[in-house]
């Protein structure tokens, strides 16, 4: 595919977040970039997290049975295998660059456990906030392997896996209407650059595993995220990397609706967290899930 220059106004970067080491599940250690408190700056999105570790210790206890309702979760993984259960029913297990695209909707309860004793593990965490319309719809969950994320390479050789969304006429393996995420894995070789347009109401960021990269001049290096300013008139955004760079780029429709978090419930109102609580702890979570879209 050639390379395509067409961006007027690229976006700038507004600024660049270090994110917090927390521990999550039963133990595992993660680098939380996306926090609550960039949750309306960033709309529709509520989280990401990232992990990386060769120590066992540091993800072998994985994520035992918990809880959600009204979002919807994607999991990447970078290397390794996670397995994933359900009280709707879903098993599947999730491997080097795989895809997990879970929609709590109504309630799930799930587990995603380590298939692994040893070796690296590295992945991501994104919480894709759902409307008020489609907090209480049916869950839905499908499982992407690596050959089924659509992807393509540049004149330049710079390869873009698309996993939402679309990219220089590729569609990702995920469509979402209202929110219309894009979700790109971009890997750029030293000495290249590579455009991506955005509509201007979209929030957008990127976050830098491997090397660094540029954006309007301003460096984000690894483990670092970027959040791309709002400019009037941007129509998108150019990444450099001088050195070598591996990114994923994220961008969505805000909802500017309410948002109510109780931990693993986001909701509108704090009266609908309420319930959702009292729902789960009747055990009303894990309707059969519907099927694969």
């Amino acid at each position: 595919m050639s390379d395509i220059n067409t961006l007027s106004k690229p976006r700038a970067v507004e600024r660049v977040i270090a994110g917090q080491a927390v521990m999550d599940g039963a133990g595992v250690k993660i680098n939380r970039v996306l926090t609550q408190q960039l949750q309306r700056r960033l709309d529709p999105f509520l989280m990401l997290d990232n992990f990386a570790s060769d120590k066992p210790n540091d993800y072998i206890a994985g994520f035992p049975e918990h809880p959600h309702r009204g979002f919807e979760t994607v999991s990447y993984m970078i290397t390794g295998r996670m397995r994933h259960r359900d009280s709707a029913g879903n098993e599947g297990l999730l491997t080097s660059g795989g895809v997990q695209w879970m929609t709590a909707g109504s309630g799930v309860v799930h587990s995603e456990m380590p298939e692994q004793e040893a070796g690296v593990m590295e992945g991501f965490q994104l919480w894709l906030n759902l409307p008020a319309r489609d907090k209480m719809r049916t869950p839905w969950y499908r499982d992407f392997e690596s050959s089924e994320i659509p992807r393509y390479t540049t004149d330049t050789d710079v390869v873009v896996q698309v996993i939402a969304g679309e990219s220089h006429g590729v569609t990702g393996a995920v469509q979402r209407e209202l929110t219309q995420p894009l979700y790109l894995d971009i890997d750029l070789p030293a000495g290249t650059s590579f455009e991506q347009p955005l509509p201007p109401g979209h929030n957008a960021f990127l976050y830098t595993f491997r090397g660094e990269v540029q954006v309007d001049g301003k460096a984000v290096p690894a483990l670092r995220m970027a959040i791309l300013a709002n400019t009037p008139g941007s129509d998108g955004v150019r990444i450099e990397a001088p050195e070598g760079g591996r990114v994923i780029l994220i961008a969505g429709q805000p909802l500017n609706e309410p948002i109510a978090q109780y931990g693993p419930f986001v909701m509108n109102t704090q009266a609908e967290v309420f319930q959702a609580v009292q729902d789960f702890r009747e055990g009303k979570f894990g309707v059969t899930a519907a099927p694969a879209a």
